[in-house]
């Protein structure tokens, strides 16, 4: 059993100086503490009362505890603890292996077989959501609703998610032995890892030439794929858009304002401010802007970057937001890798509407106000079934076109 003494210097040493490396990250963020300066006696004592508080705690484990320390463990427990004080529901620390995932996530880009995946909370089992089109699983054979029993002969029901997923992910040309069932038949199945761009924006024509594009986040690969599904679309003589940003919970907001210059005259589209009120302006620098009748469909779950696009365009009365009011979500997070890979997220100021809304705790209200129900609705040339949604922003567009 490690020796719990080790507590002394480790506790002593790492907890001391929370205090410090808080105002480190705050330092970082722009400078809003001074070491030297009038909170320097804040700063000892609050030190000295960590310092003591940990004196007593570190007397109770040594006495008490049973089991071995895990350090690392320990050590990270202290960082995330320091970050969650703030208060900051959005704020977080991440070790260097979580930081790692949530970059390949908003890059749009990496190293896998190519399929969303699920975990089953109540059986544990991990099933294929959706098989990325042209990837490495669906070239494999592997379809929706197969369960993954095994990933290189390791059982994973049961696992958490996450640690499914860095099984499945590795080395661009390497080869992963998925234990497939499907119908009560298991299989192995051997797929060969490719780099893998998400799909993040699909799109179709609608009857009537309207065309709908559905944007699932606002990640790095996501305007590029905006583009091409406009560019798409405008050459089979779209004559109206419904873009969809229900369920968007947002992400990048450079990549929110990439967008947003495809759509939109040139000028201010967003700008944010600190806490010392420091201004930043993103703008729409093209010539280009969509002329065409355009809905935006929103829900509950449209927020942040989503609530940008939204926002701006609802502003400019370059379309129209049909739905229901969204999330509310106008602050923004900043994130900042450490030296030794890890990062710490928090929030550093808030965004407001090219009109100056800061929509925070609010949401933005729909110009036509849906419910959405579970009832269908056939479109009337191609009898195509959609959501009430859908077809409300479908009849708005009709209207447009025939004016």
């Amino acid at each position: 059993m490690k020796n719990k003494n080790f507590l002394k210097g480790f506790l002593l040493g790492i907890l001391s100086s929370v205090a410090g490396m808080f105002l480190f990250i705050m330092l970082v963020n722009g400078g809003v503490l001074n070491l030297t300066g009038g909170n320097s006696g804040s700063h000892a004592a609050l030190r000295q009362k960590i310092n003591s508080k940990v004196n007593v705690l570190e007397a109770y484990i040594d006495k008490y505890f049973l089991d071995d320390i895990d350090e690392e463990k320990m050590a990270t427990s202290v960082y995330k603890g320091v970050i969650n004080g703030l208060g900051d529901d959005y704020a977080a620390y991440y070790t260097a292996e979580e930081y790692k995932e949530i970059m390949e996530k908003t890059d749009g880009i990496y190293c896998g077989i190519g399929a969303y995946i699920a975990t089953d909370t109540k059986t544990g089992l991990v099933s294929i959501v959706k098989p990325i089109k042209n990837s490495p699983a669906e070239k494999a054979g592997i379809k929706a609703g197969d369960l993954i029993y095994a990933v290189d002969g390791k059982e994973v029901t049961g696992e958490e998610i996450s640690s499914v997923q860095a099984l499945v992910k590795g080395e661009k040309g390497t080869k992963v032995v998925l234990t497939i069932v499907r119908k009560d038949e298991q299989k192995k199945v051997t797929v060969t890892r490719d780099e893998i761009e998400e799909d993040t924006v699909s799109c179709q024509l609608l009857d009537e030439q309207i065309g709908y594009i559905q944007v699932t986040g606002f990640e790095s690969v996501t305007p590029n794929q905006f583009k091409n599904a406009l560019k798409k679309l405008e050459k089979k003589d779209m004559k109206a858009l419904i873009i969809d940003l229900r369920d968007n919970g947002g992400g990048l907001l450079d990549a929110a304002v990439e967008m947003l210059d495809q759509m939109l005259p040139k000028g201010v589209v967003v700008y944010s401010k600190d806490k010392e009120g420091n201004k930043q302006e993103y703008y729409a620098e093209d010539d280009d802007c969509f002329k065409k009748p355009l809905a935006i469909l929103v829900n509950g779950n449209s927020a942040s970057a989503s609530e940008v696009f939204a926002g701006a365009i609802q502003d400019e009365e370059a379309g129209k937001l049909i739905g229901t009011t969204t999330f509310g979500k106008g602050i923004v997070q900043g994130l900042f890798g450490l030296k030794d890979g890890s990062a710490v997220k928090m929030t550093t100021a808030k965004y407001y509407t090219p009109k100056g809304r800061n929509i925070h705790g609010k949401g933005l209200t729909p110009d036509i106000k849906v419910e959405q129900s579970d009832e269908k609705n056939k479109l009337p040339v191609s009898k195509k079934e959609v959501d009430n949604q859908i077809k409300a922003a479908y009849d708005y567009l009709l209207q447009e076109i025939a004016k």
